[in-house]
C-alpha cells in the first residue's frame, strides 16, 4: 500500500521459499535497513538505496541451504512492487534517464522508462561466475524481476571491466541514480509525461 503525498509503499510476501517484508520511499535520504542471508545483495542494495537517496527497509529469510536463487529474485519482486506503488500515476516525473557510473576499470550504463510496460535488456559478461558464495548470474535474476515488477523498461550495459565486482557495484550505483532521475518531479510536466495522458 503506498502513501503518494510521501511517495512510499511496503509489502510482505510469504511463500514456501521466501519471507520478505520491504518497505520503499523515493523522496528519501539513503537511509537502508537490510537483513538477508545474502551478504553481496545486502551490499549492493545498500549502495542502490544511497546513491539513488532512497529509503529501504528489507527484513527476508529464504531457503539459501538450496541456493540464493528465491532470496535474490523474491527481493527483486518485492522492491519493483513497491517502486511501482510508490509512483502512484506517475503524475510529473521525468519518466526517463540514462546514467554511466564509472567504479575503477569497470563502467556500467543503465536507461530507464518508467513507461508502465516492463522489458529488460541485460548486456553483461562477467570474468568470474561467482564473487564469494554470489553466484553473479543471479543479477540477471534479480534486475528482470525488478523490471517486470516495477513495470519499467530496464536496460542494462557493462561497457567493460575486469573486477566482477566492480563491474556489478557499477550496475547497482548506476540503477540507484537512474531511478532517482527517473521519477524525480519536473515542475515543467503537466501532468502524466506522456502523449497518450496515460502510463
Amino acid at each position: 500500500m503506498a502513501d503518494n503525498a510521501i511517495r512510499a509503499a511496503e509489502v510482505a510476501r510469504k511463500t514456501n521459499e521466501t519471507d520478505i517484508k520491504l518497505s520503499f520511499g523515493i523522496d528519501g535520504t539513503g537511509i537502508s535497513k537490510l537483513e538477508t542471508d545474502v551478504p553481496f545483495l545486502n551490499h549492493m542494495l545498500d549502495l542502490f538505496t544511497k546513491h539513488g537517496h532512497f529509503n529501504l527497509t528489507v527484513e527476508a529469510r529464504g531457503d539459501v541451504e538450496i541456493d540464493d536463487h528465491h532470496t535474490v529474485e523474491d527481493i527483486g519482486i518485492c522492491l519493483g512492487h513497491t517502486i511501482r506503488e510508490a509512483l502512484g500515476d506517475k503524475r510529473g516525473i521525468k519518466r526517463y534517464a540514462s546514467v554511466f557510473v564509472p567504479m575503477d576499470e569497470a563502467l556500467a550504463q543503465v536507461v530507464i522508462d518508467l513507461s508502465n510496460r516492463g522489458h529488460f535488456e541485460y548486456r553483461a559478461q562477467y570474468p568470474s561466475q561467482q564473487v564469494g558464495s554470489f553466484t553473479t548470474e543471479l543479477v540477471h535474476e534479480f534486475l528482470a524481476k525488478l523490471a517486470m515488477e516495477a513495470r519499467m523498461n530496464l536496460h542494462v550495459i557493462v561497457h567493460y571491466g575486469f573486477n566482477t565486482h566492480h563491474m556489478i557495484e557499477a550496475v547497482f550505483k548506476a540503477l540507484g541514480r537512474a531511478l532517482d532521475e527517473a521519477t524525480s518531479i519536473d515542475p515543467r510536466v503537466q501532468g502524466v509525461p506522456s502523449t497518450k495522458g496515460v502510463l
